[in-house]
């Protein structure tokens, strides 16, 4: 596979973007082994990444990896147990057919019934109180205004804006190898924000450097020290 058009996110850039722990997303998309009744027991990864045959220097995952990732984090933040997200993960792929089924926009739709059999089948949970209070939560975690900053493609999701009610911002893996850039200068805001700090804070000297407005200037800046927040 060419990494041209994949995107390549180091995990702990990664787990940023995501708002989650990066010890987390590496159990998640590595697996990890766990001694239980006095035996090692393995817990597989989610799935199988994108870059994961690739030789590259440090753990990294691709777009579509990164978007996938998001939703999983979501899961976990509402306390979603990690065997009930894996049997989501697992009957999405089998149900659309695809390797990264929780962005398909039909999960949008379709996703609370895969949800409510994946619960059943996770735990064996079939009283009506538990799977009304099941439909709530999974109806909490997956919102329109998580897909809304999502563009597709005929192959999928294509590019991401994560600040989507202005689209300053974009993660496209067809540029920069995907990482957060203005969207109208094709510019990494790391790269914004580093010469914003080494400018004494001064947005204008930052605009003039780099012949752009200092409302991308801005955009950056609040982009990325709300990453670090």
């Amino acid at each position: 596979m060419s990494i041209i058009g994949t995107g390549v996110y180091p995990l702990r850039q990664a787990a940023r973007l995501v708002d989650a722990e990066p010890r987390a997303i590496r159990r998640w998309l590595q697996g990890y082994s766990r001694k239980y009744k006095g035996e090692i027991v393995r817990s597989e990864p989610l799935w199988r990444t994108q870059l994961r045959d690739e030789d590259l220097p440090d753990e990294v995952i691709g777009f579509r990896d990164l978007l996938e990732l998001r939703m999983v984090a979501a899961f976990v933040r509402h306390g979603v147990d990690f065997k009930i997200i894996r049997e989501t993960v697992d009957a999405a792929a089998r149900n659309f057919g695809q390797d990264y089924p929780l962005t398909n926009r039909n999960f949008l739709t379709d996703g609370k019934r895969i949800f409510l059999d994946a619960v059943e089948q996770a735990t064996g949970e079939a009283r009506l109180i538990d799977v009304l209070r099941k439909q709530y939560v999974f109806s909490d975690i997956i919102k329109p205004s998580l897909y809304a900053g999502i563009e597709y493609g005929q192959d999928g999701a294509q590019r991401w804006f994560p600040v989507n009610r202005r689209k300053t911002i974009v993660l496209d893996p067809a540029l920069q190898f995907g990482t957060p850039v203005l969207a109208e200068a094709g510019i990494p805001t790391d790269t914004i924000h580093a010469s914003f700090l080494a400018e004494g804070r001064d947005r204008a000297m930052v605009a003039r450097v780099f012949d752009i407005s200092t409302e991308m200037v801005t955009a950056a800046v609040e982009f990325e020290e709300r990453l670090a927040a």
